[in-house]
């Protein structure tokens, strides 16, 4: 793989990890397909790359537009080198209060969103003999973490996806690798109750990951920190899923005195 010619496709583009992954892709080289819902914060490159990014407005929640959206991409660029499934929504609410159409939608873009996207490429993948994806996932979804039951479920059927299609995908030189980065400041990340001190800065986070795109480590993090601390979640679940879940009521419950 050569980042002059390489074709990367990432979801959830627009905002968050997945723009400064696509900012720091474009100035590193790479020809980009940004998917989202929206595309207003991407407008900015395209008369600085021109050629090298392409947005399309994609549901991942979609049966067709997934598949469409790659075919279109294959069109225009003959290939697909990487896909980062990194599109997501967390709804946060006990889980008494919550409905269970907030958690089909959790799972419909999270888990469901990045099957579709799996198919999508596949063909295309199978077909050039190699191939990368990278599926986002998060250390709740080995730990918990209270108040997202629903998300959290979905990174843990994400790890257990990832696992196993790594192991399917390997004799067609595909390689399928969970990308695990820390609490970031983002819009998903924001109903948590975890002081925002103590969050990433997304562009740092997106950037960092944007530099280990062509990583075939099965865990792909943006630094040391973060892989320290995602084998003590592995080895130490519980005990780093109370951790988090009382720093953020001790946080909610400072924020409501204060207010």
């Amino acid at each position: 793989m050569n980042a002059v010619s390489d074709v990367v496709v990432i979801t959830g583009a627009n905002n968050g990890i997945g723009f400064h992954m696509a900012s720091a892709l474009l100035e590193q080289g790479y020809r980009v397909a940004a998917l989202d819902l929206s595309g207003e914060n991407l407008e900015r490159f395209r008369e600085t790359y021109p050629g090298r990014l392409t947005y399309m407005r994609c549901d991942v929640t979609s049966d067709e537009e997934p598949r469409a959206a790659v075919a279109e991409v294959v069109g225009r660029w003959d290939r697909v080198d990487v896909l980062v499934n990194n599109a997501c929504v967390a709804l946060f609410a006990p889980f008494e209060e919550k409905s269970l159409d907030d958690t089909r939608r959790e799972f419909e873009v999270n888990y469901f969103g990045y099957i579709r996207m799996v198919q999508a490429v596949l063909p295309y993948m199978k077909a050039q003999g190699s191939g990368i994806i990278h599926n986002v996932s998060s250390a709740v979804g080995v730990t918990g973490f209270a108040g997202i039951y629903g998300y959290a479920s979905t990174k843990g059927a994400i790890e257990a996806m990832t696992r196993t299609l790594a192991l399917e995908l390997a004799p067609y030189g595909i390689r399928v690798n969970l990308m695990h980065p820390p609490l970031t400041r983002t819009r998903s990340a924001a109903p948590l109750g975890v002081p925002e001190q103590i969050k990433a800065d997304p562009a740092i986070v997106g950037r960092a990951l944007a530099g280990r795109i062509l990583t075939t480590k099965p865990d792909v993090t943006p630094g040391g920190q973060t892989a320290v601390f995602l084998w003590l979640s592995r080895w130490y679940p519980n005990a780093i899923g109370r951790l988090l879940s009382r720093a953020a009521q001790r946080a909610s419950t400072s924020t409501a005195r204060v207010g």
